[in-house]
């Protein structure tokens, strides 16, 4: 992995860098995928569904991090769902990791130096809106970056206009089409009566949310808490490519200070597992009318 830059006006990885990769799994692989999926915590499984699989170890990728984290495989599985093309990534990378903002969207830029044009974008979350249940699934429309709010944004240091603009608007980094038609999907599958259209709020973590935070980020607006999601979502759109996100809540977040309840990650496996074959039906269906 190429050393960071001692100069804070230069990106964490040059255009070279991201395109060495990308030549490396061109030629390593026939397909050309047009959809990419980042799978969340447990949701590995989506990558399961497609056909004529070839599955690429991070490890094994010139350049590409490396997932640490438990429910993560840390492969990139290329395949077709009913003919369609794509790529799933099984594990991303995150703040608590270690891993820097320009190490954490790494694969995104890679993915659009692959040609992809649309990613979707899965996570686990906690449920901070009172009326979501835990398997829910929650559509993303907005979130709210709060790295971000502290200067850490993957598209801070020197612009390289190959990959986009150097001021992209986020106004519209969900795309309500992609929504919409994820919408009628759920609907066809069976899937509308637990799913929600919310605000993901992404800390970096690894701690899970004290009960005060958790308020603050009911005041501020947000539906939904996690650790992921929101760095990989600023590269896509700044690249151009259209975005579609889904939160899979897998536990209420603690709020009231008499409560006995407590998040831990092994709750939230468990409750991946029991609702992944859902989103894992309404993912599949979604690939195929991109």
């Amino acid at each position: 992995m190429e050393a960071a830059s001692s100069s804070p006006t230069q990106c964490r990885y040059s255009y070279e860098v991201y395109k060495e990769t990308a030549d490396w799994l061109l030629a390593h692989t026939e397909q050309r995928p047009k959809v990419a999926v980042i799978c969340g915590s447990g949701l590995g499984g989506l990558a399961d569904m497609l056909s004529d699989k070839i599955c690429v170890p991070y490890k094994d990728i010139p350049h590409f991090p490396v997932s640490t984290v438990m429910g993560h495989a840390g492969q990139l599985v290329f395949g077709k769902l009913q003919g369609r093309e794509c790529v799933c990534m099984q594990g991303r990378f995150h703040f608590y990791e270690g891993y820097n903002i320009h190490t954490v969207t790494y694969p995104v830029r890679v993915f659009f130096l692959l040609g992809v044009d649309t990613l979707i974008v899965t996570n686990a979350a906690g449920g901070l809106n009172d009326s979501y249940n835990v398997g829910d699934i929650m559509l993303i429309k907005d979130h709210i970056n709060m790295p971000g709010f502290a200067g850490q944004n993957p598209l801070c240091g020197h612009n390289d206009e190959r990959f986009g603009v150097r001021f992209p608007c986020m106004s519209d980094a969900y795309e309500r089409a992609l929504r919409d038609l994820a919408k009628q999907t759920a609907k066809e599958q069976g899937c509308d009566s637990f799913l929600q259209e919310g605000v993901y709020c992404m800390l970096a973590g690894p701690t899970f949310e004290t009960i005060a935070e958790c308020r603050v980020l009911q005041t501020l607006g947000a539906d939904a808490v996690g650790m992921s999601t929101v760095p990989e979502v600023v590269v896509a759109r700044h690249s151009g490519m259209r975005v579609l996100g889904l939160s899979l809540i897998t536990n209420k977040v603690v709020t009231d200070y008499e409560s006995n309840d407590k998040a831990n990650h092994e709750e939230v496996l468990k409750t991946t597992q029991r609702r992944t074959h859902d989103l894992q039906r309404l993912v599949s269906n979604l690939i195929i009318k991109i």
